[in-house]
Parts: structure tokens; sequence; C-alpha cells
């Protein structure tokens, strides 16, 4: 791990964990400081669309972003992204009304071209086989900030909801500092886009190449189900554990700390192990399936409320997440066409995107007729993505040792 991470990387594995934990701080205040502006029966929904907001307006930015980077290189984009999300937390911090909390996710949405350009970085600076593994400490690094952030998250929130966002704020303005002093460039001037014309400002261009590559087509596909059916789950995870277990903003900093654990487990070192051992595509079959119990345990919840099978749920869930998820970008990393690494990690963001701009507007509207039906579509669509990655390939391949 540590080899890999060497250099310029070991720079992005800071700004992996800087980034994320700037976005899990406010997950644990979240709902309450939208109950400060909307009657308590609306809290879900509102959370919800703040959520799709932010989603609907990266699905527009982030392939264009990624094209942008495609020609001018990583670096400026990233802080760019990076300056931008610093703003939209700290207008979401300022509140005041419900339209600012609003106008803050409109701005981070906007600049959300961070992550795409982060893995676009990776495939500029690693080779081919590689890349899982990298995106897999990556994920690991990331669930180490996923546990931090929620636990200063809960804590600071129990002296000001808005504390979390201003930390938020700082914690990626810092990064982007670190960006613009530390990081070096990792497209070189000769790999870069010959040109960069209006058609690279519609974001649905990079979309007519992953339409042409059906390896692209299949993960691509399998991905939107996947993250749709995650997303439902996480737009109104922490309105579930208020409602069923009775869980304040504390409690739900814990349970994030959990799932930050399991990341850095399922991604940081089971990914890495078992990638050599069963394949890119194969992995992400294993994850799927995992994936899809764990919806089922964390839904069960409804009827048996109890903290061990939470415990459980969260578990086996983010076990299946972070096997799939390094897989996944390995798979979209190696079949990216030379050129057009940041075009197509941006579309792979925008599919994501889009998936978190339906899944908790449906998670909203679904949770109404009964809280565990979120859970139960979600296991749903991640077979149903299972069974994409299965038949779409073809022939079954053979895993790839390194």
């Amino acid at each position: 791990m540590l080899k890999i991470l060497k250099g310029p990387l070991g720079f992005i594995a800071v700004s992996v964990f800087l980034a994320i934990m700037g976005i899990t701080i406010v997950i644990p205040v979240l709902p309450f400081i939208v109950g400060e502006y909307v009657p308590a029966s609306k809290i879900a929904l509102w959370v919800s669309i703040i959520l799709s907001i932010y989603a609907f307006c990266q699905f527009f930015a982030a392939p264009v972003l990624g094209a942008i980077s495609d020609r001018v290189g990583r670096k400026p984009v990233l802080v760019f992204c990076l300056i931008g999300s610093s703003l939209g937390y700290l207008v979401f911090g300022i509140g005041g009304a419900l339209w600012v909390l609003v106008l803050g996710r409109v701005i981070d949405g906007i600049t959300g071209g961070d992550i795409s350009t982060i893995f676009a970085y990776v495939a500029d600076s690693t080779k081919p086989e590689e890349r899982g593994r990298v995106y897999g400490i990556l994920g690991g690094i990331g669930g180490i900030a996923f546990m931090v952030g929620p636990a200063i998250g809960g804590l600071a929130g129990q002296f000001s909801l808005s504390a979390p966002l201003f930390l938020a704020a700082g914690v990626v303005f810092i990064t982007a500092l670190w960006g613009i002093f530390f990081l070096p460039e990792s497209l070189s001037a000769e790999n870069r886009a010959s040109h960069f014309d209006a058609k690279h400002l519609n974001p649905f261009a990079p979309f007519a190449h992953v339409a042409d590559s059906r390896k692209l087509a299949t993960v691509f596909a399998t991905s939107f189900l996947f993250f749709f059916a995650a997303t439902m789950m996480q737009a109104n995870f922490s309105v579930y554990l208020k409602d069923l277990l009775s869980f304040g903003p504390g409690m739900v900093g814990i349970v994030l700390i959990g799932v930050g654990l399991m990341d850095i487990l399922s991604q940081g070192f089971l990914s890495g192990k078992l990638m050599p051992i069963f394949g890119e595509r194969r992995l992400a079959e294993i994850g799927l399936a995992i994936n899809a119990v764990g919806f089922l345990l964390l839904g069960a919840i409804a009827f048996f409320p109890s903290i061990p099978l939470l415990i459980a749920g969260v578990i086996v869930f983010n076990l299946g997440d972070g096997l799939y998820q390094p897989s996944a970008n390995g798979l979209i990393a190696n079949a990216a066409p030379a050129g057009m690494q940041g075009s197509i990690q941006g579309a792979s963001q925008g599919t994501q995107s889009v998936a978190r701009v339906i899944g908790p507007l449906v998670s909203a509207g679904v949770y109404a007729l009964g809280a565990s039906l979120p859970y139960a579509a979600g296991c749903f669509l991640v077979l149903v993505g299972f069974g994409v990655l299965m038949t779409m390939f073809g022939a079954r391949p053979t895993p790839q040792r390194a």
C-alpha cells in the first residue's frame, strides 16, 4: 500500500481523505438542519430534494469538467472543484432560509467534478493492472475519512447544527490549498486532448463513446442500478435510524463510523487481496450479491428494531459495496479510450448523479408507504445489476493474477 501511494498518489490520497471527511462531517446533522425550516412530516422529503438538487447539478457539470481536464490538465479542475465545494458548505452553514440551503447545494453541485478528476488522475499515473487496487486503497482511505468525519460532525452538532458545515468548508478549502501548492500535474502535454470546442460543453457527449463500447455500457448500466439503490438507502438512512431506533446526531455519527471501518476493511484491504484472484468483473459480481443481502438485513430493522440487526446489516452492506466499487472503477478506467479518461470518468460520475437525483425522490415516496420498502427496492435493483453484469459481458473471464 505504501509503495503504491508514493509520490503524486500520496497527495491524491490526502486529498481524498480531506474531501470525504468534509462531506461526511455534515451527514449526522442534515435532517436536523432541514427540520428547522419544514414540518417534521416533510423532513425526509426535503432531505431527499436537497440531495437530489446537488446530484442534478453535478450530472451536467461533471462530464464537462472531465472534458476540460482532458484539455487543460487535472490539477486546475480539481482545485476549482474543491474551492466551489468549500463555498457551497459555507453558504449551507449560514442558512437562514430553505432557499439558502438549496443555493449552497447548487454551488457545490456545479463544481462537483472532484472525484471523477481524482479517478482520472489515478488512471494517468498507474498501469492498467494496478488501477483497481489503487482505487480500492483510496476507497479504504475514504473509509477512514468516513469514520472520522461523522464523529467530528456528531460532536460538533451537539453545540451548533451549523458548526459541522463551517468545519467542512474549512477542511475542503485546506484540500484546495494543498492541491495548489503540492499536487503535481498528472496529464502530460502530449497526452492531452488536441482541442476543446462547443461540443465538449454538451454533458451528453461522452455518453456516445460509452454506447459504442459494450464493456463500458455494461458497467455503466450496472453502476447506475447500484448507485440508484445505494442512494435510496443513504437518502433516508439517518431519518430511518431516527424514526425506528430514536437515534440522535451522536448515534448516527457512531453508525457512520462503523460504515467507515467496513470501507477500510473491504476497499482498502480485501478488494486488493481478492482482485488478483477473481478478476475485476467477477469480484464486482460478488460485491453486488453481498450488497443485496445487506439491503435485506437493513430493511428487516423495520420489523425487528434492534441494534444487533443494524450492526449485521451495516457490515454486510458495506462489505459488498467495498468489493464492487473499486472493481467497477477499474473496469471503467481500463476501457476508456485514449485521451478521454477525464470525459469518461466525468460521464461515470454523471451517471451516478442521475441515480442520486432519482434515488432520494423515489426513496422519500416509497418510505411514506413503508419504512422497509426503500431497502426491498434497493435489493431488487442490485440483483438486476448483478444479472446485467453476468449476462451482457458474454463468456465469463479468466481470473487475472497480478
